[in-house]
């Protein structure tokens, strides 16, 4: 391995002149920088400044937590009808496997639904042949 390597970063020929385009992404920072100063004045929020950063200790973390985001998706498929499909057999697996999981905690013999992998495994249930 070389004991250093030089990298040159350049602006593509495609984007135009040099100049043009380092001037243009001036203004969208400056822009972009007015923008999030302007949000920050009309909430009150505060910025850290280099002290308050550097007194953070390393294991510090947040008290706060933004929400996660609201969509889970379980299913994708290109077609419509392939997707609803896959829903409404989803729909059937979750509703035979609470029905089966509340007969077994109350200790009946039941059938768990093709597919109850982590019970299958260490709980040893019983599950339908394929």
């Amino acid at each position: 391995m070389p004991e250093a390597v030089e990298l040159r970063l350049t602006i593509p020929a495609e984007l135009g002149p040099e100049a043009d385009v380092l001037e243009e992404l001036r203004q969208r920072v400056a822009a972009a920088v007015a923008a999030i100063g302007a949000a920050r004045q009309r909430t009150g929020q505060r910025v850290y400044g280099r002290r308050a950063v550097l007194q953070q200790p390393w294991w510090g973390r947040p008290t706060s937590f933004e929400p996660r985001r609201n969509l889970r998706p379980r299913v994708a498929a290109r077609s419509k009808w392939a997707r609803i499909e896959a829903l409404l057999r989803n729909r059937a697996f979750l509703v035979d496997y609470a029905a089966a999981r509340a007969g077994w905690q109350e200790g009946a013999a039941v059938m768990f639904p093709r597919g109850t992998y982590w019970l299958r495994r260490f709980a040893n249930v019983p599950i339908p042949a394929a």
